[in-house]
């Protein structure tokens, strides 16, 4: 796979998600919204949907029939602000031709380029960081009073826990549920502590309630949101210290069994990890319940000791490569991906040889692939050099990706023969003639439908595959939907 593949690869994070129509409109007001980046972003303008219907607006997947568009952006790569800025400005376009059309920025970039927005650029008329989003319907109001409307202010206790998330455009299938918010470790290339604040987690009866809701209304699979649910702590320190005494504590392990309770017939998935707080339990838990699928991100980023103290990721090579072990031992066939970036701040050449070396040792499933790009406020910026050149980068960049997608082949060539526990989630891209889902390891998986339907939990006989890809003939409805 080439430069371009991978861009697909990142593209594919970066896609818009518009909602569902809701029906109409108690105060006639139609809503659209649209999302970049990560599933925390998708998770969010749930939150926002339900925010906003709440106070009588409805939703729609046409942009052309909305009185109010709200953008959920991303700062995590500069490629995915350059995207936001031309939508917006096609956005600022439209509304010379359709007066009291309001357009809203929502998210990383709203909390890191608001002045910019509403000033500047002038490119919309509400801003509202990730922390705000109750705020929304007064923003609007004031937008309706002739005012510029900003709440970019911090939380650290705001977790929506009260609300009940709107599902937007899914697949009825599988639902995200965010376990917490907000990061504390200090990445040197990343921007998230800036733009998402302090983390905090959630209570886990509301997660529990939230993931069993799901359950009731159809949903087959959660997946457990966090900038690192590893360390999901409740009633607990950072440093793991008790503090009410007289309530309990939860930590991600506990919380995943929980979830995993509700039925055998919800497949859970978590992401994303963090090495450094990996436990032997999580994976225990992990191996202990059929229903936890056996697949875990863990980001590695470099495989060079050095160059993770750049990055400030808080392990070393050695660190990392016993948490692969630790899973390999407790779930011998758990599959496992990552993020590498390359190309960061006084990269050498050795230093990105140790990142191959790594990818050859672990053979990870599935890899997103980055060259480094500087992100404003972030310590890379304040203490070091962006100095590998574009060409470099992209020529390294380039030896990752081929290393990693010849492993993820030979992965996949090795489930030839073997039969698949797999979670229909709907038809295939290409054809109603095929349905598609996941199995147990996250490898997409395409079969022709047969009696199957989605929701189904079949068994597919993988008879060929690419490196992102298995295909297969049906086996066996194991449990079947009702409609």
């Amino acid at each position: 796979m080439s430069i371009e593949d991978n861009k697909e690869m990142d593209e594919s994070l970066q896609g818009t998600a518009t909602v569902i129509k809701t029906g109409k409109p108690s105060n006639g007001k139609m809503l659209f919204l649209e999302s970049y980046g990560c599933a925390m972003n998708f998770a969010d303008s749930e939150v926002v949907a339900s925010i906003m219907t709440e106070e009588g607006y409805g939703t729609t997947s046409d942009e052309h029939e909305a009185d109010i568009i709200l953008i959920n952006t991303c700062s995590i790569r500069e490629n995915a602000e350059e995207r936001i800025r031309k939508r917006l400005t096609n956005f600022k376009n439209r509304k010379k031709r359709q007066p009291g059309l309001i357009v809203g920025v929502l998210g990383c970039m709203a909390e890191r380029l608001k002045q910019a927005f509403l000033e500047e650029e002038q490119l919309v008329d509400i801003v509202a960081g990730p922390d705000s989003y109750r705020d929304l319907p007064n923003l609007v109001n004031e937008v309706g009073s002739g005012q510029k409307a900003v709440n970019v202010l911090l939380s650290r206790d705001e977790t929506y826990a009260d609300i009940s998330p709107i599902r937007l455009n899914g697949n009825g299938v599988s639902g995200y549920v965010s376990i917490t918010r907000g990061c504390d470790n200090m990445c040197s290339f990343c921007v998230v502590p800036f733009t998402r604040g302090r983390e905090r987690s959630r209570s886990p009866e509301t997660i529990e309630r939230e993931c069993r809701d799901l359950f009731d209304s159809g949903y087959r699979e959660v997946t457990l949101l966090g900038q690192n649910v590893d360390s999901y702590r409740w009633n607990m320190t950072s440093k793991g210290e008790i503090k009410d005494e007289t309530a309990s504590t939860t930590n991600f392990s506990q919380l995943m069994e929980m979830v995993a309770q509700i039925s055998p017939e919800l497949r859970v998935r978590f992401s994303t990890s963090h090495p450094k707080d990996m436990t032997d339990e999580v994976i225990e838990v992990m191996a202990k319940y059929d229903n936890i699928c056996s697949y875990i991100h863990l980001p590695v980023q470099s495989g060079n000791t050095e160059m993770l103290k750049r990055m400030n990721r808080g392990y070393s090579r050695e660190w990392y490569l016993d948490r692969i072990a630790a899973i390999r031992r407790i779930i011998p066939d758990c599959a496992i991906s990552t993020d590498i970036i390359t190309g960061f701040c006084d990269e050498t050449e050795e230093e990105h040889n140790d990142t191959l070396s790594l990818i050859k040792e672990v053979k990870f499933d599935f890899a997103f692939m980055y060259k480094y790009s500087e992100r404003p406020k972030t310590l890379a910026e304040r203490r070091y050099e962006d100095n590998v050149s574009e060409e470099v980068k992209s020529a390294r960049l380039t030896e990752i990706i081929d290393l990693q997608l010849s492993q993820a082949l030979a992965s996949h060539q090795a489930q030839i023969g073997k039969i698949h526990k797999v979670l229909v989630e709907g038809f295939s891209k290409r054809s109603d003639d095929f349905l598609s889902g996941r199995n147990d390891y996250n490898s997409k998986t395409i079969f022709p439908r047969g009696k199957a339907k989605k929701g189904d939990y079949v068994l597919v006989k993988i008879t060929e595959c690419t490196s992102a890809t298995l295909k297969g003939e049906l086996v066996e409805i194991l449990t079947s939907v009702t409609n």
